[in-house]
């Protein structure tokens, strides 16, 4: 009877301490066969993705400034 006891609790334990080992190991950011696959916790991570503006940091004023000389160009 207390074999069966022991191996039971022995048991009990062993499936603890793996399920202890699956828990702690998971959330962490890993590269597998050259991807970098993400963490449960990507979706509250913030955004480190921005749109390309436009090429001429200075667009609108630049746009301003033309149709200015055009509205100049006219009144001469």
């Amino acid at each position: 009877m207390r074999g069966k006891k022991y191996t039971r609790a022995l048991h009990a334990a062993f499936c603890g301490l793996a399920l202890l080992g699956a828990v702690s190991s998971t959330g962490c950011q890993i590269t597998e066969s050259g991807q970098t696959l993400p963490s449960p916790w990507y979706v509250l991570d913030d955004v480190q993705y921005f749109a390309p503006g436009p090429d001429h940091k200075l667009a609108r004023e630049a746009a301003a400034m033309k149709e200015a000389k055009a509205e100049q160009a006219l009144l001469q």
